[in-house]
């Protein structure tokens, strides 16, 4: 089953990534901040320029061997943006001198050069030599809220296309041309739900192994979870697939919905378990791509819910993150019942603005549901069981 983890950090008035200003320091430490950042710029441009010497040049040679690892995934994304900017000042490393830490934020987007910057918080640690300071190590990104990125701890192959980009590691590299026809079809579909008007540049996916599964963006994923959605700022979400637990007829059906959450996401994310009914409904309505609903998969695991379990409340059916199986399929199946007979009644364009208003605008539903639908939400509410209850037989 698929799920959804959202974050954003927005950049500043200027582009670049908000860095941390509530430690100004000294002004040595500022100027020495200024001149690490300085050699972070010099290092965008050798990336982006496709110099990797220039790139590897301001680290000292112990370091060489990872940035040169993180300079081939980020040229095989085509990286198109990469700005650094300090957050606060650097720190002396205790016992070490000459030895510092500076936590940065980088803003990055890849292929496309126009777009707003996803973001990354790591931190780096330099050695100060006179007047110069080099890199010594670039720390993952663990304590950004969306986790470690994949291009920042494994080796990547990746595949391009007009809506999608897919990314994988070396040893899935066969799969990656079926897995990119897969995301091209699904990433057409997704853009139908992008509720504010503007689909995002690029589908950016991750098809993770088991060891990166567990490792990229922080794992720890609930048990039944084959896919997800993570917001990165800039108002993307990456989407990240579990080849452990998909089989190759459940790839495009994932694809829709992840895409779709990345289509119809707000920027800010979401964190309300009332509307999650809402969120993965809409998802995997888009996933079952116009099916009959009697051909729904998780029809069975509805019925097992009615009998037990679930309250008849539409905004209490989210499922706990150590969900059996049967209690998380009946979860989505009856998200999914619910926006389809939402659809069938006021329509795709109707739905897709009751989503902004309840999603985006965090308007309660009665609120939404009289202003899009022009009925109370309570009887909405009842009638959405009904017709669950109805169609799950």
């Amino acid at each position: 089953m698929p799920g959804v983890l959202l974050r954003q950090l927005a950049p500043d008035a200027a582009g670049r990534p908000a860095a941390g200003r509530e430690d100004r320091g000294t002004p040595e430490q500022r100027r020495l901040a200024e001149r690490m950042v300085a050699q972070l710029d010099r290092q965008a441009t050798a990336l982006l320029g496709g110099d990797r010497a220039g790139f590897l040049a301001v680290a000292e040679p112990a370091a060489r061997p990872a940035l040169g690892k993180r300079y081939a995934a980020l040229r095989a994304l085509r990286t198109s943006v990469w700005r650094s900017a300090a957050d606060g000042v650097p720190v002396a490393v205790d016992g070490r001198p000459g030895e510092w830490r500076l936590t940065v934020t980088v803003g990055y987007c890849f292929v496309v050069p126009g777009c707003g910057p996803s973001t990354a918080t790591m931190g780096t640690r330099w050695r100060v030599v006179g007047e110069e300071p080099r890199l010594t190590a670039v720390e993952p990104s663990r304590n950004d809220p969306a986790g470690v990125r994949p291009w920042e701890v494994s080796d990547l192959a990746v595949a391009v296309g007009k809506r999608a980009v897919v990314a994988t590691t070396p040893a899935q590299r066969a799969k990656l041309p079926g897995l990119l026809a897969q995301a091209e079809s699904a990433a057409r579909a997704a853009d139908r739900y992008a509720v504010d008007g503007t689909p995002p540049d690029r589908y950016l996916v991750f098809y993770a192994g088991r060891a990166e599964w567990q490792r990229w963006y922080g794992g720890g994923r609930p048990k039944w979870t084959a896919g997800y959605a993570v917001g990165v700022g800039g108002g993307r979400h990456d989407v990240v697939l579990n080849a452990q637990s998909l089989s190759p007829a459940g790839v495009d059906d994932l694809l829709r919905h992840e895409l779709t959450h990345a289509a119809s996401l707000p920027e800010q994310g979401y964190a309300d378990r009332a509307s999650w009914w809402l969120v993965e409904g809409l998802a995997e309505y888009a996933g079952t791509d116009g099916q009959p609903v009697d051909r729904y998969e998780g029809l069975a695991e509805v019925r097992k819910l009615l009998k037990g379990g679930w309250s008849g409340r539409l905004d209490a059916v989210a499922p706990a993150d150590d969900a059996s199986d049967d209690r998380v399929g009946g979860a989505y199946g009856v998200g999914y019942l619910a926006v389809r007979h939402l659809v069938d009644r006021y329509g795709e364009q109707r739905v897709l603005d009751f989503f902004r208003a309840v999603v985006h605008q965090r308007r309660s539903p009665a609120e939404a549901a009289d202003e899009v639908f022009g009925d109370p939400w309570s009887a909405l509410q009842d009638d959405c069981v009904a017709y669950v209850r109805t169609a799950a037989g």
